[in-house]
């Protein structure tokens, strides 16, 4: 069954742990009721998330991100159609970003810009692929 994986980045507003640990809260509930899946890579500088499930339900999720007051600057890199999730598991995977990302003076200097549909996917590949994985 074909599913959406939507892929995003955004610039936090207001970024700390606490906003962080509300987010993934409330992602995990809902994400698990709406069979969205996922992970969240942040950092004080940039949100990376990978959605994937039903179309209506990834876009009614996606459309939340969107008026959430902690996010600015939110666009879509990657929009489209798979088979097979990469993050099956996780209700929301978080990752603190890793130093192997982009940083930030990648970032504002327009990597995400330049960056293809290729190479943000990878990202998230990449952190599938990684052993040690945390909680849900």
């Amino acid at each position: 069954m074909l599913m959406q994986q939507l892929i995003y980045a955004s610039r936090p507003f207001g970024y700390d742990t606490s906003h962080l640990a509300g987010i993934l809260s409330a992602s995990r509930v809902r994400n698990a009721q709406n069979d969205i899946t996922g992970a969240l890579i942040c950092r004080a500088d940039i949100y990376l998330q990978l959605l994937e499930g039903p179309v209506g339900k990834t876009e009614n999720t996606f459309e939340r991100i969107c008026k959430d007051d902690r996010h600015t600057e939110v666009r879509v890199l990657v929009r489209s159609q798979v088979e097979d999730r990469l993050f099956p598991d996780w209700a929301m995977r978080h990752d603190p970003a890793a130093s192997w990302l982009w940083t930030k003076k990648e970032i504002d200097a327009g990597a995400l810009d330049n960056a293809s549909v290729r190479d943000v996917r990878s990202v998230f590949l990449r952190l599938a692929n990684q052993s040690g994985l945390q909680g849900l």
